[in-house]
């Protein structure tokens, strides 16, 4: 899989809790990154509410975003902003939903809009809940990965569904320091199976793969052609 597209996969795992009303700090990594550990909690909020909401919507063409649940990301844990007519529920993701391995894991520039439709609500966004409640703990990554690992492997947290999938299809986003929003796209997420199943690394096919281990899953990616706005996407997507 290519370098850049682990960074963007990741943005997927959160379950409320009697979350820290305190900036909290992270135990600092052993690996080299610059961002070792959680940065104050108010650099990870938005001041503005209703920025968020709109932000979160942006993730997913109108006709599925003005109607869906949005969630914005509170003091004590994400909380429903807006009630859903449609079952889709839209966001804003923070770093500790990338990859365990990346460098942006606590990086608090990071906003990942992304909007999940009911089997990926059902299924998927439980495990964002889970990393948030401990990202907010003041659990290091470690113990972050070693907990969902666990929870996962005594059925705390439920198996995929199938017809899990998700929109990521905001200009305005910051998925990481070195892609920025990157492109347009939407995520297909798949109990264990060969990527070949979808033709990845096929010539000419726009698909491309990511084995996640720990949500025992496997997540395609597919980009689009346009932003949620329907602007073109111009750059590059090599």
């Amino acid at each position: 899989m290519r370098p850049k597209l682990i960074a963007i996969i990741g943005f997927a795992v959160l379950v409320p809790h009697a979350l820290l009303c305190q900036p909290m700090q992270a135990q600092a990594q052993k690996s080299e990154t610059p961002y070792p550990s959680m940065a104050p909690l108010e650099q990870y909020l938005m001041a503005d509410r209703d920025a968020e909401i709109a932000l979160a919507r942006s993730a997913a063409p109108k006709a599925i975003s003005e109607q869906a649940e949005v969630l914005v990301f509170e003091r004590d844990g994400y909380k429903s902003a807006v009630k859903g007519a449609n079952e889709f529920v839209c966001m804003v993701q923070r770093s500790w939903t990338a990859p365990f391995e990346d460098s942006n894991f606590w990086n608090p520039k990071l906003r990942a809009p992304i909007c999940f439709n009911a089997p990926a609500a059902r299924t998927f966004l439980p495990f964002i809940i889970a990393r948030t409640r401990l990202a907010l703990a003041g659990r290091s990554t470690k113990q972050i990965e070693e907990s969902i690992e666990a929870a996962a492997g005594k059925k705390e947290l439920p198996a995929q569904e199938v017809g899990a999938m998700c929109y990521m299809m905001s200009k305005d986003g910051y998925l990481n320091d070195r892609d920025g929003h990157w492109h347009p796209h939407l995520m297909f997420f798949v109990p264990f199976t060969e990527a070949k199943s979808w033709g990845v690394g096929l010539p000419g096919v726009p698909v491309f793969a990511f084995e996640d281990r720990q949500e025992r899953l496997t997540i395609f990616i597919v980009p689009v052609a346009k932003w949620s706005d329907g602007t073109p996407d111009s750059h590059d997507r090599t």
